[in-house]
């Protein structure tokens, strides 16, 4: 999508370590009329895969997720990174690893919001390692529903998470790809 690789050039900053700051207008201050561009292209992507559920996980891919779904008319599931006094009844985790926090979550979704008959599109803001994407594959087998594709906004493709989710046989799309990122260039794939 040029629109995500131009709004990257112009907002983006490249701090020390690989990470790409995009919280003034993908995640943090959201920027909702390019939003609802993001969802425009995601339903464009995956709507002949008849996904009937989008998933996330908290709190930085809710917003793309909810963009996508106002576009395609489906309801966004996002998995909570704590279990909460308010979530009974029985729920699938997964440990997910963040490389930007250096911690370990577990990734929880309720069991009343996610069965066998959905069809399910992962979203998120970044693919890099792939760790999000992977916990998130992972519930949506312990809950035996079928995974129709992964969307990320933004692939690192230099850090291999995108490769090896298709390298497993699952369908990726990444609104852009960087292949090459430093404080003074981004090079997109």
């Amino acid at each position: 999508m040029e629109k995500m690789k131009e709004k990257i050039l112009s907002d983006g900053i490249v701090l020390p370590g690989g990470i790409l700051q995009v919280g003034g207008f993908l995640n943090q201050l959201i920027d909702t009329t390019f939003m609802a561009e993001v969802g425009k292209e995601v339903d464009r992507l995956f709507r002949d895969d008849k996904p009937t559920k989008l998933l996330t996980i908290e709190a930085s891919g809710i917003g793309i997720a909810v963009a996508a779904g106002m576009t395609m008319g489906l309801p966004v599931l996002f998995a909570k990174k704590q279990r909460t006094t308010n979530m009974s009844g029985d729920v699938y985790t997964a440990k997910v690893h963040s490389f930007t926090h250096n911690i370990d979550n577990i990734a929880i979704v309720s069991s009343k919001y996610l069965d066998k008959n959905d069809r399910i599109l992962i979203i998120d803001d970044f693919l890099a390692h792939g760790c999000a994407f992977a916990g998130l594959i992972e519930i949506i087998k312990e809950a035996g529903a079928e995974l129709v594709g992964c969307c990320a906004a933004i692939e690192k493709g230099f850090q291999g998470g995108g490769d090896k989710l298709r390298a497993q046989g699952y369908r990726v799309e990444s609104l852009a790809i960087i292949d090459e990122m430093s404080e003074d260039e981004i090079r997109f794939r």
